[in-house]
């Protein structure tokens, strides 16, 4: 197992819906034609446009974006849901388009978990048999699949409620028989379709932080579907965001808030809380002679916004040396990088576009 090699890779997919799905990927390449013409013309629909991207081993990577813009169906092609109309898709180096029926299922169920925002859940089976009925498909012996059921349960603090039934349960509990499911199956790779959407706030944070806990402590390579870029910067390690079935941005959830790729994103960014996701690293102006900062108050690389608003207080100074893990100084922050990095980006008024 090759840890630089990406989990999971999509290499320009394409997916048209239509019968002539074909025609209006070769008129879209050769002519340059548009969503809205190849609707007109060839009565087909652009699902994805040419996505590109690398999941890493261990990864959080959230897609999100508004409804229609192409991020659940992308998502199905992971676990070959859904065929794409061009391009490539790998598992660990493999390409899941060529494989053969058997192949294909034992890939979704030894390699892939899946979790929705709807978790279906047997009415008449227990919570633990619910839990384990993955593992039956594998035809696991019964006394193993409830051993690793229950420890899954155990893990999303739901052990005690392994004999109840679903309709016991509470929407946040049913969310977490469902996450327990995908724990037990061991896959390697989580898809998660806006699991907790349809939760109270509250409920939801506290489903999202644990997921990102037992993601982490399982080692768990997943790719996270959301429409709440709050959400996604809360649990993914990287962003990407789609638009009318393009990848419009991919990167770290301080750089889409900071540097947003266009007014599309920027307007997603615009009422995002800053104080706890910019860091000093990113406001700094970087300088060619450390020994003019020497004298400054010293700020870690990565402290937040919180952070240097304490340190401008309590210092009574214009200016912060930022330094490294190493302790080398790198740059600096002055009261005014910190004004700009608390506003953020401006978006383009209506009025202006």
């Amino acid at each position: 197992m090759n840890d630089s090699q990406p989990v999971i890779s999509c290499r320009n997919v394409w997916k048209i819906f239509g019968q002539r799905a074909p025609e209006a990927l070769k008129a879209i390449r050769n002519e340059g034609v548009g969503k809205a013409e190849v609707l007109r013309r060839f009565e087909c629909v652009v699902g994805v446009a040419d996505v590109s991207f690398d999941v890493q081993r261990g990864e959080i990577f959230c897609i999100m974006g508004l409804s229609g813009s192409g991020k659940s169906t992308l998502l199905r092609h992971i676990n070959r849901l859904i065929e794409p109309s061009d391009g490539r898709i790998l598992i660990e180096g493999r390409e899941i388009n060529s494989l053969g029926a058997a192949e294909l299922r034992m890939l979704r169920a030894q390699m892939i978990a899946m979790v929705f925002q709807s978790v279906a859940l047997l009415p008449y089976r227990t919570v633990l048999e619910n839990t384990a009925l993955g593992l039956e498909f594998r035809k696991m012996p019964k006394a193993e699949r409830l051993e690793a059921s229950q420890r899954a349960l155990q893990a999303v603090q739901l052990g005690d409620w392994a004999n109840r039934y679903p309709s016991d349960l509470s929407g946040g509990m049913l969310q977490r028989v469902g996450l327990a499911r995908a724990l037990a199956s061991d896959s390697p790779i989580l898809l998660m379709d806006e699991p907790f959407s349809a939760l109270d706030p509250l409920i939801r944070r506290e489903l999202q932080d644990q997921f990102v806990e037992l993601s982490r402590k399982f080692n768990k390579t997943t790719i996270f579907i959301t429409h709440d870029l709050e959400e996604a910067i809360r649990v993914g390690n990287r962003i990407g965001i789609m638009r009318d079935g393009v990848m419009v941005q991919v990167g770290a959830p301080e750089d889409i808030v900071m540097a947003p790729a266009d007014d599309y994103v920027a307007r997603f960014t615009a009422g995002i809380a800053k104080n706890h996701l910019v860091s000093a690293r990113s406001l700094m102006a970087a300088t060619a002679e450390p020994e003019e900062l020497s004298s400054l108050p010293r700020v870690a690389a990565n402290a937040d916004i919180d952070q240097l608003i304490d340190l401008f207080l309590t210092k009574e100074c214009g200016r912060l040396a930022v330094e490294d893990e190493t302790g080398h100084l790198i740059g600096c922050v002055t009261q005014e990088d910190l004004l700009r990095g608390i506003q953020g980006p401006k978006t383009i008024k209506a009025s202006e576009a």
